[in-house]
């Protein structure tokens, strides 16, 4: 199944791409990336009509298998959601921008 579903690395994310983040509550305070929509993995089935069914959504999480799981629900109901490997691991490795909601220095936990 996982050979159906698109995948990029952070370096193929278009710029001003849609962006999900499935990762919990205190691993978005902690660092994501800007303008990124956030919605924990667990509550994907109930809030998937949040999520614009118009454009690519990149999915994201720490390092790419909850993306994966919520990729793979996503495109079963006609998304077109992509699962970015590496997750915020790749991100924050290729040193690109990250912002938190928490005040300190942004960080991938």
């Amino acid at each position: 199944m996982n050979d159906e579903l698109s995948q990029v690395t952070v370096e193929q994310i278009p710029e001003g791409a849609k962006i999900l983040d499935v990762r919990e509550d205190f691993e978005w305070e902690a660092g994501h990336i800007r303008g990124a929509q956030h919605i924990p993995l667990g509550e994907v089935p109930a809030r998937y009509g949040e999520v614009p069914t118009d454009v690519d959504v990149y999915v994201i999480c720490r390092s790419g298998g909850r993306s994966l799981k919520a990729t793979a629900y996503l495109n079963q109901y006609g998304f077109d959601a992509i699962n970015v490997l590496g997750g915020m691991g790749a991100w924050a490795d290729a040193q690109k921008p990250m912002v938190s909601d928490n005040g300190d220095t942004p960080q991938v936990l």
